[in-house]
């Protein structure tokens, strides 16, 4: 493999400027594909076609139709809802919300379809009418109906009467994606309209349309500020390191060229960029600097020990060819297990990344040697870059190497144990920093009216009309109360109160008919004579289906976790199970759940994943190493990384969720990185030179230490900049992944020599 490496340099050397043009044509190409790049702003993206949550969901909404929305919350300066000016504020708004691209229906506390007794007639009617006009009197009637009518109260009114909501229906075509942005800039401009009219009243918009525009925000915002953060890092940790001008300029143009690659080819491939996706040119910038710094490093050694430029090329790549390929391919492979993700996102960043690392490699043994060969270098021979600390470092893990090989352990077992506090929940709602206008609005609606987490049923009644049988709707009324009992849910809507309404509207408003209908005849003529007093886009059919066999159950919840969320469909299955006829029994199904879910299965599968990713990792380094001995040597400070991360993790956060679940993966491939480079230049010191092992040790600190750390600080700095993204996925998975790459130099550094001292003290005799 070293011959293969010396004879790649001295061929690209002898042809530099063919190898040049010919990666600058390859690079053009591939790059040219940025351009057939887009940005998927679509919540769903995180769910596989696959997903049997998602095929419920989209069950449901085929039977009833998408709750996707925009919500409006209102909230007025003095602290009531009911007054003339805040109510005919919420009248003209919900008019012109109307006129949103793509919406089927408004509703708010003016429109509401409030129905009363006029004789022997039912009279159906907005609430709130001529609010500039309303008396004194008026304004208490609607207040008291607001506020103790279930369909309202909690829902599109708080409790206490100082905020509303104007909830938008917009069930996106899903033809273009500029679905998305051309209806967050009209609601946007109407709520500016608002503010400018109404300066006493705050308005706060949130809702499924705004977290979809939020993803597509956020993927633009790290890219304009996270990537050029990113490149700035490289550039002065790159250009410390080497000490040369030319040497950084080299490694600037391999990072430039290997991530407009992988984003180009992602381009010709028909990807699009989302919040997982979008990390891609972040991590291709960290990952392809980190073998070109190998190379330079050592030929720069080279050069300082008295070879020619040539030369010291030629002998860079023969030391370094092995490491750069298996650590390449080793990254790669650890990506592409991603693809046993059942987030497709993660699937795209893993593809990108692998595709970004395997032209990064194909960039450092071709590129980087013929820019080396051709472009200026001045270095003094004789001068040698001295590292005592490393020096130091290697004389005290020689030395130390019993307590060192002991407390190395204990710190594993004492970190790992960390896991046992691990809870497996997320919450999507807080996934958005407090940075942005969603989530404030998104805070301000959980603590003020209700919430953003929804569990929805289609409960069948098991015969066509049946909804209005007795029975069933005394079950449905049972359901709802149960949920009403339960923490965290804040508002549960049914037809149970609207039916209990109309029967005390056809008894003259007596209050002692506010029940459910006891006959199911009556019950259908109701039902019957309300919908034909409905308006256009105001009907039942989001809660009722065509046959009337089955009605639309939605349970609000605020602040919870996945976790909990789980437990609490879980329950209210069994619940069903005891006590609804086997028609009703079905799962709770929306977005919520769907998110609840996904994380428990991402987990599994990448676990699964990191374990196919770690039996080929180890085939191939036994293989290359040519030592089964060694091969299963390198497992320890490879594994070790990721459970002390994880472990440390549970102790400070305990939460993990979707974004951490690709982390094992995610790492793997790349904290086997230094391990490989370690062991090879220790291997090569006992095989070719005949060290013995603690002389190869020190050999080892002094040949590829120095690129060690440094390619372990710019992979750390890389996640650590994604640990700034306002996008709680991506900067949690850059912080834990920048945690597992630290924790894996100091095994590297520490633990490592003194493992292949004690499993090497047999070939020492």
């Amino acid at each position: 493999m070293t011959q293969l490496g010396a004879r790649i340099g001295q061929w690209t050397v002898r042809h530099r400027w063919q190898v040049i043009l010919a990666m600058l044509l390859m690079v053009a190409t591939a790059g040219s594909g940025i351009r057939f790049l887009t940005f998927n702003n679509d919540l769903r993206v995180f769910f596989s076609e696959q997903n049997p949550q998602l095929q419920a969901l989209e069950r449901l909404e085929a039977t009833y139709n998408k709750i996707d929305n925009v919500l409006f919350v209102i909230a007025p300066r003095d602290g009531n809802v009911f007054t003339r000016e805040t109510l005919k504020a919420i009248g003209e708004l919900t008019e012109a919300a109307w006129q949103t691209p793509y919406s089927v229906r408004v509703d708010s506390l003016s429109n509401f379809q409030h129905s009363r007794a006029e004789g022997d007639e039912l009279i159906v009617e907005d609430l709130v009418e001529h609010a500039g006009r309303l008396s004194d009197p008026d304004l208490a009637r609607i207040r008291d109906i607001a506020l103790t009518e279930p369909s309202l109260a909690n829902r599109l009114v708080s409790a206490a009467g100082h905020v509303s909501a104007i909830n938008v229906t917009i069930p996106m075509p899903g033809a273009s994606m500029a679905e998305v942005p051309k209806v967050t800039a009209f609601v946007r401009q109407l709520a500016k309209n608002f503010r400018e009219r109404h300066p006493d009243i705050d308005i706060y918009l949130t809702g499924a349309i705004m977290f979809d525009n939020g993803f597509g925000e956020v993927v633009q915002d790290d890219m304009r500020t996270l990537v050029p953060i990113m490149f700035v890092v490289l550039i002065v940790i790159t250009g410390v390191a080497l000490r040369s001008l030319t040497g950084t300029l080299a490694a600037l143009v391999i990072i430039l060229v290997s991530t407009l690659t992988g984003m180009g080819i992602a381009g010709w491939l028909g990807m699009s960029l989302n919040p997982a996706s979008s990390n891609a040119p972040i991590i291709i910038l960290t990952l392809a600097v980190a073998d070109s710094i190998h190379i330079l490093v050592t030929l720069m050694q080279q050069l300082r020990q008295g070879k020619t430029r040539h030369q010291a090329i030629v002998e860079s790549l023969r030391i370094n060819f092995q490491a750069v390929l298996l650590t390449s391919v080793t990254t790669a492979i650890g990506f592409l297990t991603m693809n046993l993700s059942d987030a497709p996102p993660f699937r795209d960043l893993g593809n990108i990344v692998a595709i970004g690392v395997t032209a990064a490699l194909l960039y450092s043994i071709l590129l980087l040697p013929a820019l080396m060969a051709v472009l200026p270098l001045r270095v003094t021979p004789g001068h040698t870059a001295s590292t005592p600390l490393l020096d130091r470092l290697a004389v005290l893990v020689i030395a130390r190497r019993v307590p060192l090989y002991r407390a190395a352990w204990v710190a594993i077992a004492v970190a790992s144990a960390g896991m046992l506090q691990i809870e497996f929940s997320d919450d999507w709602v807080k996934y958005f920093d407090t940075r942005y206008e969603l989530r404030i609005a998104t805070d301000f609606m959980e603590d003020n009216l209700l919430g953003a987490h929804i569990i929805e049923y289609s409960l069948d009644s098991g015969e066509a009309g049946g909804i209005s049988e007795p029975a069933y709707l005394t079950t449905l009324e049972a359901f709802a109360d149960w949920y009403r009992e339960q923490p965290r849910v804040g508002h549960v809507q049914t037809i149970v109160a609207m039916m209990k309404r109309l029967n005390r509207n056809l008894h003259g408003d007596d209050p002692a008919f506010y029940r459910l209908p006891e006959q199911r005849e009556l019950a259908a003529q109701y039902l019957l004579l309300y919908e034909m007093s409905l308006p256009y886009g105001l009907d039942l059919n989001n809660q009722i289906n065509l046959d009337k066999s089955a009605t639309r159950m939605i349970v609000t919840l605020k602040g919870i976790s996945t976790l909990e969320l789980r437990d609490l469909e879980e329950r209210a299955r069994a619940w069903l199970e005891a006590n609804a006829p086997a028609h009703m029994l079905t799962h709770g199904s929306g977005l919520s759940m769907i998110w609840a879910h996904i994380s428990r299965r991402n987990i599994n599968s990448m676990l699964g994943a990191a374990f196919i990713a770690l039996l080929l990792i180890s085939g191939l380094l036994v293989f290359a190493l040519r030592s089964l001995r060694f091969g299963v040597v390198s497992l320890f400070p490879n594994l070790a990384p990721a459970f002390m991360a994880f472990g440390i993790w549970g102790l400070i956060v305990g939460q993990v969720g979707l974004g951490l679940s690709v982390v094992v993966s995610l790492t793997l491939g790349i904290v086997v990185d230094d391990t490989v480079h370690f062991l090879s230049h220790y291997l090569r010191a006992r095989r070719e030179d005949g060290l013995a092992p603690a002389a190869a040790i020190r050999y080892s600190f002094g040949t590829v230490g120095t690129a060690m750390w440094i390619t372990t600080l710019t992979l750390v700095a890389g996640f650590l900049v994604l640990a700034f993204s306002g996008y709680k996925m991506n900067a949690d998975m850059g912080l834990l992944s920048a945690i597992t790459l630290s924790l894996a130099l100091l095994m590297d550094f520490l633990f490592l020599p003194a493992l292949l001292m004690k499993f090497d003290r047999k070939s020492e005799r």
